[in-house]
């Protein structure tokens, strides 16, 4: 009997249970399938909206050479194809180093454009000058930040900023083609324009702005100096070729810059010489004449390196007083801290045979080992450059030598 009442009670219980779990799945089901299909629906609808319209900007800025040239050919076949409302340039450049035949191609490109080309010289203080100035006119639209240096008569909209300039192409008129960037919206009671675009940023790879970067005229004559003291150093302290490499990447780059830009080679040759100055004089192990022909020539070089452009006064006082604190000061501290021996045991080279790099008459220049130091000798035993030298004594970094034959060799007692 109490189980027949147990069956009773639980056969409802189950049917129940079962009637909810299956309510439940079935909202659940009805849950998944409304939000696929909501999520479907959003998807299609996503895809099937139109695209905002956008316009591109480029940024032009030092002076327009081939890389700059491929630049901004790339954007304008990049705003072609991605169906830009227009290309804009904002521009800040002092010249340009284009042949006439490659400058005339890019300006009728930019001029006979299927997509709309603006030209906005800025921000403040920016300047358009000699082929930068093509460009301006080959431009469809033309604007000037305030303070912006450019020729009268040149530019057609004023704006602050490019945000405006490209709120001020809205209604202008290119060929067939009227631009739409704007909108009119009331903002605390007063009608105001606001862009109805999105503006993106177009950019060139990180190889084409640092060829650009070297074209420089500072970065040039910087990168060429350096290049030419560092495989100096490594010469004089025969190290594991970390200053070799580097100065090898920065005298590539370097010639890059010199072969874009107006390059006057005899002047090349003076900064060439210049370094050979000072080299010579680290050899025979104190500044002499060759310091001061290695300074004059390196002045000179640097400020004549290009014709029509220089590099900035901060640059080259930087380039001329840096390189000569280095070779003259710099350098000998490092060589002699590369190739001095540890106290215990520097003894030892006492009695070793050597080379006189330079004359010793009484100070000058010797190798032992394979390595130069600065060495003394007695004055009345002067060496002479290429003669064989025997070590002494040590005084501190400094060698106490005699010639191998013929020396006082008692001298010191």
């Amino acid at each position: 009997m109490r189980r027949l009442a147990t069956a009773l009670v639980a056969v409802p219980l189950l049917l129940t249970t079962f009637g909810l779990t299956t309510f439940g799945l079935t909202t659940l089901g009805l849950t998944t399938v409304g939000l696929t299909t909501f999520g479907t629906t959003a998807a299609a609808a996503a895809a099937a909206a139109p695209p905002r319209p956008h316009v591109d900007v480029l940024q032009v800025s030092g002076l327009i050479d081939p890389v700059l040239a491929d630049a901004i050919s790339h954007a304008l076949d990049k705003a072609n194809t991605g169906k830009a409302v227009a290309l804009v340039l904002q521009l800040n450049s002092g010249g340009g180093v284009l042949s006439q035949s490659r400058l005339d191609a890019l300006t009728a490109k930019l001029a006979h454009a299927t997509v709309p080309v603006a030209v906005w010289v800025g921000p403040t203080g920016a300047k358009a000058k000699g082929q930068a100035v093509d460009l301006v006119r080959a431009a469809p639209l033309r604007g000037v930040a305030p303070g912006a240096h450019v020729p009268p008569g040149l530019t057609q909209i004023a704006a602050p900023t490019i945000g405006d300039f490209v709120v001020e192409l809205d209604g202008r008129q290119v060929g067939d083609q009227t631009l739409h960037t704007a909108t009119v919206v009331q903002r605390n009671g007063q009608p105001r324009r606001e862009l109805t675009v999105e503006v993106r940023n177009a950019k060139p790879g990180l190889l084409a702005l640092l060829l650009h970067t070297a074209a420089s005229p500072s970065v040039a004559c910087l990168l060429l100096v350096v290049g030419l003291a560092l495989l100096v150093l490594e010469f004089f302290t025969a190290g594991i070729g970390i200053a070799a490499v580097t100065g090898a990447g920065a005298l590539v780059l370097s010639g890059y810059g010199l072969a874009v830009l107006p390059t006057n080679w005899w002047a090349v040759a003076l900064v060439v010489l210049g370094i050979f100055g000072y080299a010579v004089d680290l050899q025979a192990g104190t500044p002499r004449t060759w310091t001061v022909i290695g300074t004059l020539a390196l002045a000179v070089g640097t400020v004549t390196l290009f014709d029509g452009y220089r590099a900035s006064w901060f640059t080259l006082v930087f380039v001329v007083a840096g390189t000569a604190l280095f070779m003259v000061a710099g350098m000998p501290a490092m060589v002699r801290a590369r190739f001095s021996t540890p106290t215990i045991g520097r003894e030892s080279m006492v009695g070793e045979l050597g080379t006189a790099l330079a004359d010793v008459d009484p100070e000058g220049t010797v190798e032992v080992r394979g390595a130069p130091w600065r060495a003394r000798t007695n004055r009345a035993t002067p060496i002479t450059a290429g003669d064989s030298v025997r070590v002494v004594a040590i005084d501190g970094l400094l060698l106490e030598v005699e010639p191998e034959e013929g020396g006082a060799r008692d001298y010191r007692r």
